[in-house]
């Protein structure tokens, strides 16, 4: 028989699918530019170094937007929220495929990345809600998945399909899917769902602890330092590895596997040794990345630190600050 939150006892509702594949469109248009940041500096006219500053709008745009969108919606209905932020990352992803100026690109990804930040707040409450205490974590590692599956298939694709289409095709993609998106969220939120009672005095307080912003400055730290080398990857690879433009999504995919297998790995280990996981991860991926600067010459070399790369900044760095967020959000049962 489907429980209360409409699914089989053990099951996870199917909202918290529909969320990860949100989580999956978000976590692509985050990434897919540094495969076709060639193909953009040609059409918008800058250089390859201005593109990579739409990767850090998105970027600021999630820091600044992610907590004030969660305090700004506190009291709206989690379904108008949710589906609002699609329709928002729909129409940014629209603009931006539609237009010839940088500068309006540059503004439609700040926007998409405060629907972003909006939708990873609400969504997150709403998972661990409707999957139940015994259900929660689970419900949070799905919607991480789709994060990660944005590495080892959104991106690779996007990056594929651009090199073919122009990278107008994959932001049309995108703008597509975020619309079906909010359209399956409108059918499977109910309208008069069951919200907590907080405050954006209670929020704020949660700031004060410490173990808060030790994980948000270990993310900080480690997945700064692997996303600021893997927005410029496309130019690494073809410039210094001298690997063929057309090959590049294929090691955007061994960079994915490596993500995969990292998050899997590291989240067994993190629930056992947290701390010695995230030193661990630290130290390995600042290892990584600086054999990166000689032995990028060299394709094979360059190839095998993509994959093994990702390894050890996968293990719950990023997620650790999400699903406490998570966690301080959900109501007590």
């Amino acid at each position: 028989m489907p429980s209360a939150t409409g699914s089989a006892p053990g099951k996870l509702p199917f909202v918290v699918w529909v969320l990860a594949a949100g989580t999956f469109l978000m976590g692509t248009t985050e990434f897919v530019i540094a495969g076709l940041l060639p193909e953009m500096a040609a059409d918008l006219n800058v250089s390859v170094s201005h593109v990579g500053l739409l990767i850090t709008a998105f970027a600021v745009g999630m820091i600044v937007g992610g907590p004030t969108m969660a305090m700004s919606t506190l009291r709206l209905p989690q379904r108008h929220t949710l589906i609002g932020a699609l329709t928002v990352f729909a129409l940014g992803h629209a603009v931006a495929a539609l237009s010839t100026s940088f500068t309006v690109v540059l503004t439609a990804r700040v926007v998409t990345a405060l629907a972003t930040g909006a939708f990873w707040a609400v969504g997150f409450v709403i998972a661990t809600t409707t999957a139940g205490p015994a259900r929660s974590t689970r419900a949070v590692g799905v919607m991480m998945g789709g994060l990660t599956l944005a590495n080892v298939i959104g991106v690779p694709i996007g990056s594929f399909v651009g090199h073919y289409t122009g990278w107008r095709g994959p932001f049309w993609a995108l703008a597509v899917l975020a619309a079906l998106a909010a359209a399956f969220v409108g059918r499977c939120i109910p309208r008069t769902e069951q919200r907590a009672e907080v405050s954006v005095r209670a929020e704020v307080r949660a700031l004060g602890q410490g173990r808060l912003w030790l994980a948000l400055g270990a993310a900080v730290l480690i997945m700064g330092g692997v996303l600021a080398t893997y927005t410029y990857i496309t130019p690494l690879l073809t410039d210094r590895a001298g690997i063929p433009a057309r090959a590049v999504p294929l090691v955007l995919i061994a960079f994915g596997i490596g993500a995969l297998g990292g998050t899997a790995i590291g989240g067994r280990l993190g629930d056992h040794r947290p701390m010695v996981t995230t030193i661990t991860a630290s130290a390995a991926t600042s290892l990584i990345l600086l054999a990166l600067i000689p032995a990028s010459n060299s394709p094979v070399a360059a190839v095998i630190l993509a994959f093994v790369w990702r390894w050890p900044g996968s293990p719950s760095t990023r997620s650790s600050p999400l699903s406490l967020s998570a966690s301080q959000a959900t109501p007590p049962p």
